[in-house]
């Protein structure tokens, strides 16, 4: 018989041993035709040559070389999710301690300076000029809210409440962790508020029209916020620790699987650039509120196990299961965040120059606010209900008698003090690298513009690129000028498109850049 040079035969009647090319030019198959005599050739559906087919089958990926390149880069960005998220927490992580130590060590100093100031002042030269400086007000007012919550801290029993909240079921001291959780997020987002408008009605100049309720019922509301925050820290630190101190640690393995809960919350939503920097404030502010419960709790057994160092190693367990169980569910959340969004791992290099960028414009002569403040609004961290909670559980804790134990107090003043000098100084050498590599350093010397009559200014930073090339800068302790804050306005946009145009809504939402994120005034709206 005569042979078809090819792929696919058949044997015809006539004797020649037909071939036909392969994929065929008719999509019938009743249709295929011998590449070298033109005859009909009709593959034998047989089982044994179906078989053959698929075990023999090839594909070519060069063919998708983009598609399986995107993959590759999305696998390498999750390895690379971790280590990036890390630098960014830890830089946070020191944010937040430095805002926290900021309370314990300079804050009194401070507030002893403005006493002393208002004290020396002659009474007979005044003028018209103000007794205090804004920033000195505002550091006598959180010297007398600290004062003032601290004493009222003294009529709150913990033990009581400890066991108060002992003797309730696993399930319902779960549900009341949550919903502390819950509250507590409520509870910071107004009362950075409270204490914004307290500070603003203090040091708001004497010649304007003045709208407010007045000084002293701001007053009063921010000692009661920051009181009612402090106790509902104390029930989540009491929740804690009958979470360590039960038998079977059936609560604490609740209590940690609610961070997984949380994946599910987070993980399937649409999220933007700038959508997930909140969330990255979030979860820094989270994980060192969580550092300090932990070491609340930690305090307390120790008292009542009499400074034991043995009970201290049964406690470390738990607080590494604690410590881990956090670090798993950020790193697990923002890696399927940035591959379901297709957000890049260097997103949160500029987080993190966005973050230095706030603690070196605070530190600028023309600083608009508190550093700490800062970090409040940017994270959703409030350092002063927890510093009134951790001085009410330390001074519970240890007795100080005798002037061995006023040395030692005096000692470790010193040691914290010095922890902050040398976290500031790092902080700040770091946070100019940051700045530097991310090309913001223009933005430190741009004035913020002054308000005309009847109209309220627009935010400087709305409307600039996070990238301009520019020099560096130095930090300056002096007193601030006073500057007018600027303050968002909704504008009317022009769209144009082919030969189109229209006017969108008035009250749109601008889009923001990373130095527009505020923790809570655009919390759960959706950035275009």
């Amino acid at each position: 018989s005569r042979l078809c040079k090819g792929y696919l035969t058949k044997k015809e009647s006539d004797g020649v041993l037909h071939q036909m090319t392969w994929p065929p030019q008719s999509p019938d198959l009743n249709q295929l035709r011998c590449a070298k005599c033109c005859h009909n050739v009709i593959p034998d559906p047989s089982l044994a040559r179906f078989m053959c087919a698929e075990l023999t089958r090839g594909y070519f990926l060069e063919h998708n070389e983009a598609k399986y390149t995107e993959r590759r880069e999305r696998v390498y960005t999750c390895m690379r999710i971790p280590r990036e998220l890390e630098k960014l927490m830890i830089f946070g992580f020191f944010l937040c301690l430095d805002a926290f130590l900021y309370v314990f060590t300079l804050l009194p100093l401070r507030v002893l300076l403005a006493l002393l100031h208002l004290l020396t002042l002659p009474c007979c030269n005044l003028g018209g000029l103000r007794l205090l400086q804004p920033a000195q007000v505002c550091d006598i007012m959180k010297g007398l809210i600290m004062v003032l919550c601290y004493s009222m801290m003294h009529y709150v029993d913990y033990s009581m409440m400890y066991h108060l909240i002992r003797g309730q079921s696993v399930i319902k001291l779960y549900i009341i962790y949550n919903m502390l959780q819950v509250a507590d997020r409520l509870f910071s987002s107004f009362g950075q508020d409270i204490l914004d408008a307290l500070y603003w009605t203090a040091t708001e100049p004497k010649e304007r029209k003045r709208d407010s309720i007045g000084v002293i019922p701001h007053f009063i509301m921010a000692v009661f916020y920051v009181f009612l925050h402090a106790i509902l820290i104390m029930v989540q630190a009491s929740t804690l620790n009958v979470a360590f101190n039960s038998h079977n640690k059936s609560l604490l393995t609740i209590m940690m699987s609610n961070n997984f809960v949380e994946i599910k919350g987070s993980v399937f939503k649409k999220f933007e650039k700038n959508n997930l920097f909140q969330m990255s404030n979030s979860d820094i502010k989270e994980r060192f509120t969580s550092y300090v419960l932990l070491l609340i709790v930690c305090l307390r057994n120790m008292e009542q196990f009499s400074w034991s160092p043995d009970h201290l190693w049964v406690l470390l367990p738990d607080v590494f299961m604690v410590i881990a169980s956090e670090i798993a569910v950020d790193v697990i959340k923002h890696a399927f965040i940035t591959k379901f969004n297709e957000i890049t791992a260097d997103v949160y290099s500029e987080y993190r120059a966005s973050l230095a960028f706030d603690l070196i414009s605070c530190r600028q002569k023309n600083a608009c606010t508190d550093y700490s403040d800062s970090v409040a609004r940017r994270m959703g961290f409030i350092p002063l209900p927890l510093a009134v909670l951790l001085i009410r559980v330390v001074m519970s804790s240890v007795n100080v008698q005798g002037a061995l134990s006023y040395s030692c107090v005096s000692l470790f003043y010193m040691g914290m003090v010095t922890l902050k000098v040398l976290n500031s100084i790092v902080l700040l050498g770091k946070s100019c690298v940051y700045v530097k590599r991310a090309n913001m350093e223009d933005k430190l010397f741009e004035k913020p513009p002054t308000a005309a009559p009847g109209k309220t200014p627009r935010d400087p930073w709305s409307e600039r690129s996070p990238s301009t090339p520019s020099c560096t800068s130095s930090s300056v302790t002096t007193q601030p000028t006073p500057t007018v804050i600027p303050t968002p306005q909704a504008e009317t946009v022009q769209s144009v498109g082919d030969g189109t145009e229209g006017t969108e809504l008035k009250h749109r939402t601008p889009k923001k850049d990373l130095l527009d994120v505020d923790r809570f005034t655009i919390c759960g709206n959706r950035i275009d």
